[in-house]
């Protein structure tokens, strides 16, 4: 098993590369301490931890109780606030507090806007009710109760922007410049850089009062979180300012890499993120004046899951130390380092370390671990979530966001490129792409993520559990144990060096109507064949059949039931078609128009519904019919056969009124035995069965004939299973894992 996850990032140069401390840092800190309850927070050792990374200290400066808010952030907007507000009523930067305020009290209304993950909206809410102002807030669109609550209490009005953190900086701007109010954002873009830098400013003084306490100790690495990256660049230019500069090793989380992404590829663009419970990190595009900072002097950057955050809250809880994820994802860096990183950032056991915990403890949804290489674990942890389609059962299950968002994590935890595709909203697919190097073909992963409903589901339908060799749950077979084998093949594929692209797509609403691979497919993805990874028992599915859904209304005349005279029984009425299609049925299954693979088309009625009550007679009876259907059938010439048997009946029963419609049709699938693809997929199965594998067709629809349909060459092929929509489901332990070894030799053998 191929274990990987993104590497950590190295700028060797870092090493020497000094800057100046900004003039007004010292006046920032001078201001701070003129403040109502200024008190340095305090910097705690972390023996066990230095003991547990082999070097000489660990020290945590601790920013859960500053100024009474859970975090370092009212440093950097008090003071942005405060430049930019004695600034319009024509005051020095030195005036004091009550002046400034005096002044803004006798000059037209002002209020103050920022965009926030939570602290950095807080603090602002804070200055302005300090200073007697109104405050406006904008939020992302996954910002939760706890995030808006307590910017709310601050006296602020909060708005909710309809996208993520970038898209809230753009509504706070937007609205700022409309009322003439002052942005006081810690994000510089364009003009906007004036208050950024003063908000990089007032960082300092929690950076200055470590100087005061170390006094003589050198540090020799210091652990800083990085969102828009303005933090950093306030640690970069004070640990960079000196005759033996300390290396600042940077920490993002897995689904916010902005800063990394951009260090890697030299240059800044703005990233898709995805939440994460470091909320204050989650954020696309690194700062503009911060970048030319990070770029030379960050010695190091790395990213974290959410899970390895939790996990440092948990250790630091102990410690009696309260922090957030934000807070603890220096302690998460720190150790995911392995001997080689520490040596490259020169740490040995007389190393002193700073890490930089800037949030102090909040809520957060315990995050799942996305550490799992092998495909049987993986199975368990897709299964514990609920992914089951809103759109069936009595009970509309949460759809596919959740484990969306589990599996971008997973991907990006493995620095996997990922695409977010969601035209419906709460209907998310899931794109995940290994790059070759140029001239080999492409092969593409398919596999949905959505379930039938958890409803009739005997014991914990969630569980995961493994017993016997088979793992249950529902899902686990249909089909997130094919899901996970495909995911797991492709990360496997990073380390082959492929000519061809790697592809993976977890797709939404299989089990409905299949918008998520018409989306994928809509959005331009294309491959040069294709691997549906459905349970098959390990048989290669070479064609299947298509269907079309079609609904009849028999009409009848509503009347009272004493009214025979009046009343017309669409019910009864119905009835007569029935026959009808029951003989129809009949006649399809002797039809001469059958396939060799896939054997004769076939319909039956799914639901009859009509009346209102029993006194009643019903004036509609509709019947849901579904016709699978074999090559060369299409959804016209259906229609028309079914049109046929309901003009018959018309003609000889009276008053029979009708109506046809369609609601959905999916056409049949189908590969040749001998096509290239079909014979490599073959080979490689045989190989690991170890004997000739089963080559059949099914009844059943999947994917592939929507991939098919769009000029992608496809089979299905997955594990071993049984119970799928059945009260009791699993999928065979041995299977998935042959499933996934034999995808990545597909792929290895495909795309070289």
């Amino acid at each position: 098993m191929v274990r990987t996850r993104r590497p950590v990032h190295f700028n060797p140069s870092a090493r020497t590369w000094t800057t100046a401390t900004p003039a007004s840092a010292e006046s920032a800190r001078r201001f701070h301490q003129g403040l109502p309850g200024y008190a340095p927070t305090r910097l705690v050792p972390l023996d066990a931890v230095a003991a547990e990374l082999g070097v000489g200290r660990v020290l945590l400066k601790d920013e859960s109780a500053r100024f009474g808010l859970p975090s370092f952030k009212f440093l950097g907007a008090s003071w942005g606030a405060f430049r930019a507000l004695a600034r319009a009523v024509s005051l020095p930067p030195d005036a004091d507090l009550e002046a400034v305020r005096r002044a803004l009290a006798a000059a037209p209304p002002r209020a103050l806007y920022a965009a926030t993950d939570g602290n950095h909206g807080r603090a602002v809410a804070r200055m302005a009710a300090l200073l007697e102002l109104r405050a406006h807030i904008f939020v992302p669109a996954h910002a939760p109760a706890a995030v808006v609550d307590p910017i709310r209490a601050e006296g602020a009005v909060v708005t909710v922007s309809l996208g993520g953190y970038d898209h809230a900086v753009v509504d706070a701007e937007d609205a700022s410049r409309r009322a003439d109010g002052v942005l006081v954002q810690d994000f510089a873009f364009g003009t906007y850089q004036e208050i950024p830098q003063w908000i990089v400013e007032g960082y300092h003084t929690m950076l200055r009062e470590i100087d005061d306490e170390l006094g003589e100790i050198r540090v020799d690495l210091v652990v800083a979180p990085v969102g828009v990256g303005s933090f950093a660049h306030a640690v970069v230019s004070h640990y960079k300012s000196r005759d033996a500069p300390a290396a600042v090793l940077a920490v993002e989380p897995d689904t916010a890499a902005c800063l990394w992404k951009s260090l890697r590829r030299g240059e800044v663009r703005t990233e898709v993120t995805t939440p994460t419970i470091m909320a204050g990190l989650d954020c696309g595009t690194v700062s503009s004046i911060s970048w030319p900072v990070l770029r030379s002097g960050v010695d190091a950057s790395l990213t974290v899951s959410d899970y390895e955050a939790h996990a440092a809250v948990m250790s630091l809880e102990q410690m009696g130390i309260s922090a957030g994820p934000c807070g603890a994802a220096p302690l998460a860096a720190l150790r995911r380092l392995d001997a080689a990183d520490k040596a490259r950032l020169g740490l040995d056991r007389r190393s002193v370390v700073v890490i930089l915990c800037t949030e102090g403890s909040r809520q957060y949804d315990t995050p799942l671990d996305v550490s799992a290489d092998d495909a049987i674990s993986l199975t368990q942890a897709l299964v514990q979530i609920d992914s089951s389609n809103p759109t069936l059962g009595s009970v509309p299950g949460p759809g596919e966001t959740d484990i969306a968002l589990y599996i971008t994590a997973w991907l990006e935890h493995r620095d996997i490129e990922t695409h977010w595709i969601e035209p419906v909203k709460g209907r998310p697919s899931i794109v995940g792409v290994v790059r070759g190097s140029g001239g080999g073909k492409s092969l593409l992963l398919n596999g949905h993520i959505d379930t039938v409903t958890l409803m009739g589901y005997d014991g914990d339908p969630l569980s995961g559990e493994i017993k016997g060799g088979k793992l249950y749950g529902r899902g686990s077979a249909d089909m997130k144990g094919g899901v996970a084998a495909a995911m797991v093949a492709l990360a496997n594929t990073k380390e082959l060096a492929l000519r061809g692209d790697v592809l993976f797509a977890g797709v939404a609403d299989e089990e409905a109507a299949s918008i998520g691979t018409e989306q994928v497919l809509q959005a331009g993805w294309r491959a040069d064949a294709a691997v549906v990874s459905e349970p098959t028992d390990l048989h290669i599915i070479r064609a299947h059949k298509g269907f079309v859904w079609l609904e009849v209304d028999i009409h009848g005349l509503a009347a009272h039931g004493s009214r025979a005279d009046l009343g017309v029984d669409a019910i009864s009425k119905a009835g007569y078609f029935l026959v009808e299609l029951d003989k129809y049925a009949q006649h399809l299954l002797r039809s001469t128009a059958s396939d060799a693979t896939l054997g004769t088309p076939t319909v039956h009625a799914s639901i009859v519904k009509g009346g209102e009550e029993a006194s009643s007679y019903p004036a509609r009876c509709t019947i849901v019919l579904e016709r699978r259907t074999v090559p060369g059938e299409t959804r016209d010439s259906v229609v028309a056969e079914v049109r046929s048997l309901l003009e018959k009946v018309a003609s000889e029963v009276t008053d029979f009124r009708f109506e046809l419609r369609t609601t959905l049709d999916r056409s049949p699938f189908s590969i040749p035995l001998d096509h290239p693809f079909a014979s490599l997929v073959r080979e490689v199965v045989g190989g690991a069965l170890g004997r000739e594998p089963v080559v059949q067709g099914a009844a059943y629809w999947t994917d592939c004939a929507l991939l098919s349909g769009a000029g992608i060459p496809a089979l299905l092929w997955g594990p071993l299973a049984e119970g799928l929509h059945a009260k009791e489901e699993w999928v065979g332990v041995d299977s998935v894992n042959k499933v996934a070894g034999s995808l990545t030799e597909i792929a290895a053998r495909f795309c070289r």
